[in-house]
């Protein structure tokens, strides 16, 4: 019976892992049931190239089965062809894991249902200039449903570093621009997904209202509030746009799942720093 139950574990594990590494995940509505977890494991705020010496990160996918936790890590092929990519995203899996662990040293005993980290990391570009990856998973330690995992990693292989909120606009004045654009684009999804819910006039408005709060609280223009953001390719290999994500509880509540918003390199051009502005398409 315990190798059965093991075996079946392990199977939902590699189907997720596939799942993740094959597909970007879309804005799927779960029951909103829980308050929000505890933070995700932060990615790095910056990667520099490994200095002399140290030893290279080798990235491999892990499946690991116990009665208590279930573990399953995949990267993208090539990653570590990038070192200090390669330890940024090693060093998120591992803070992930770690997480885990925590919470299962903490049981007196198994858990009635086995902890798990389903975690992929899948690559969105890769040109000479820029290479990006994604994280996607969730994190479950117990309760209603998982703590959604949610990074996005940019490299700049010619700079040697990570490409940062902190180190994407000259002045952090420019928040405000990409504040402003990034609220309008999710309040109107707001306005469109409360207009089709099968709700009472009073309970329509009140959902309403509650997401337009949570839009203005999780897009003050901080740096911090668009820590996760995608390039989106043009033609040439240049950054078309930036994708901002943003996690489930930031933005929306859990039901309304992860969201992004497109901010097009016409509205961010006046506002990049000068190391980076090469890098965006005209």
């Amino acid at each position: 019976m315990e190798g059965n139950a093991t075996t079946t574990r392990l199977l939902a594990a590699c189907l997720l892992l596939a799942a993740l590494a094959g597909c970007g995940r879309g804005n799927q509505a779960a029951p909103d049931t829980a308050a929000a977890p505890g933070p995700a494991p932060a990615a790095p705020e910056a990667a520099p190239g490994d200095a002399p010496g140290t030893a290279p990160v080798v990235l491999s996918d892990v499946i690991e089965t116990d009665p208590r936790y279930v573990v399953g890590i995949s990267y993208p092929p090539g990653a570590a062809a990038d070192q200090g990519l390669a330890r940024a995203l090693h060093d998120y899996a591992e803070a992930a894991r770690g997480e885990l662990m925590q919470a299962v040293n903490a049981q007196p005993g198994p858990p009635t249902a086995p902890y798990e980290l389903s975690l992929g990391f899948r690559e969105l570009m890769r040109t000479a200039d820029v290479v990006a990856v994604a994280a996607d998973g969730s994190l479950y330690t117990g309760g209603a449903h998982g703590q959604p995992l949610v990074a996005r990693f940019v490299w700049l292989p010619g700079q040697q570093r990570m490409l940062t909120a902190q180190t994407l606009l000259a002045a952090p004045e420019g928040w405000a621009a990409v504040a402003d654009f990034v609220s309008e684009q999710l309040g109107t999804a707001a306005h469109t997904r409360a207009a089709d819910a099968s709700l009472e006039p009073a309970d329509r408005e009140q959902l309403l209202a509650t997401a337009l709060k949570m839009i203005d609280e999780g897009t003050a223009p901080r740096p911090e509030n668009f820590a996760q953001f995608e390039p989106v390719p043009a033609a040439d290999g240049r950054i078309a746009a930036l994708r901002f994500v943003f996690p489930p509880y930031q933005v929306g509540p859990y039901a309304d799942g992860v969201q992004n918003v497109e901010v097009p390199a016409a509205v961010l051009r006046p506002y990049l720093a000068a190391d980076i502005t090469g890098l965006f398409a005209q």
